[in-house]
This record gives C-alpha cells, sequence and structure tokens, in this order.
C-alpha cells in the first residue's frame, strides 16, 4: 500500500507541475518551438530546471544500491548514442512539433477530459504498440550468415 500511495503521490506532483509550468498547454509548447516566429522562451526555463534537478537526482542515484522503498536500483547502462536512439528522438521531435503534445501532458491533459489529448495519447499507445510488433518481427527473423 506505501508503494501505490508514494506511486500517486509522485504522479500527481509530476502531474501538478507540468500543468503550472505549462507544458500541458500545445500552444505555449507550439509557442516555444516556433523559433522564427513569436518565440516564447519560457519552457526553455522548465526543462533547464528539469535537467538540472535529473542532474543532481543521477549523481545522487549513482551512489546507492536501493531506491527509498527499498528495490533494486537499476540505472541505465548503455550510454551509446546510437541508429534507434537517434530515429527515435526524431519521431518524437515530430510529433511534439506537429501536435504541441509531449507524452507526459498529454496524459496529464486526458486527465483534463481533453479530446486531442486523448486522441493524441491513444495514437501514442498505437505506435508504442506498432513499434513492439516490429522489434519482435525483427528480434524473430533468423540471423543471416556471413561469408568469411
Amino acid at each position: 500500500m506505501p508503494r501505490l500511495f508514494v506511486s500517486f503521490a509522485v504522479g500527481l506532483l509530476f502531474g501538478v507541475g507540468l500543468h503550472v509550468s505549462g507544458m500541458t498547454s500545445p500552444s505555449k509548447v507550439l509557442g516555444f518551438l516556433d523559433i522564427f516566429g513569436p518565440w516564447d522562451p519560457s519552457l526553455a526555463l522548465v526543462m533547464g530546471g528539469a535537467v538540472m534537478v535529473g542532474l543532481v537526482a543521477f549523481q545522487i542515484a549513482r551512489r546507492r544500491e536501493r531506491t527509498l522503498l527499498g528495490d533494486e536500483l537499476r540505472l541505465p547502462s548503455v550510454s551509446a548514442i546510437d541508429a534507434p536512439l537517434v530515429i527515435g528522438s526524431l519521431i518524437f521531435g515530430v510529433g511534439w512539433g506537429l501536435s504541441g503534445i509531449c507524452p507526459g501532458p498529454g496524459v496529464v491533459d486526458v486527465g483534463f477530459f481533453d479530446a486531442n489529448a486523448l486522441v493524441f495519447v491513444v495514437a501514442m499507445a498505437a505506435g508504442i504498440a506498432l513499434e513492439k510488433l516490429f522489434a519482435d518481427a525483427v528480434a524473430a527473423r533468423p540471423a543471416v550468415e556471413q561469408d568469411a
């Protein structure tokens, strides 16, 4: 029960922070992304603050073996920039730029009964499912032997 409460509290805090910062407003996000129009740099401060908090949190986490709730702490071990990372980042950026909705804020907006956000989240879920099907199909293909 404490884990469920902590998960709810952290998610609620994250959602409130996204809403208060304006990250859930597609017009504000698009204003930030429109560097050739009336550019709104305020979200750069939000992102900068998030990066700073993340840097501190990861420095602390690297010194720990367990989470605050006692679970094994598993940090990412891969640090290489590869093609799947770059392609995924491009797809993420294009989706964000076209819709003005980022995945986290999109889920928050669904909680505010925003129909556009609901369409976005359903499309995002469909994209995630398609990627999983594609990745599973690629993994299931037999390896092609190379001539030596």
